[in-house]
């Protein structure tokens, strides 16, 4: 990975991050969570982003397990 696409692999993970961390609170929906992600691998155009299928993470309740 060069740096060019470092530039812009490592605002679109913070972003997402924060993305998924709203989702799980209840934030965000899953919808709006998917509409947010396309926007942000518009935007950032990430290398590793791009490898991963588009789809809202599942959210996992550990302390009903």
């Amino acid at each position: 990975m060069n740096k060019e696409q470092f530039d812009r692999e490592r605002p679109y993970q913070a972003t997402i991050a924060v993305a998924k961390t709203m989702l799980r609170k209840g934030l965000l929906t899953p919808e709006e969570f998917t509409i947010f992600d396309t926007k942000m691998r518009e935007k950032f155009r990430p290398l590793l982003g791009s490898l991963y299928p588009l789809e809202t993470p599942k959210i996992v309740d550990f302390m009903g397990v």
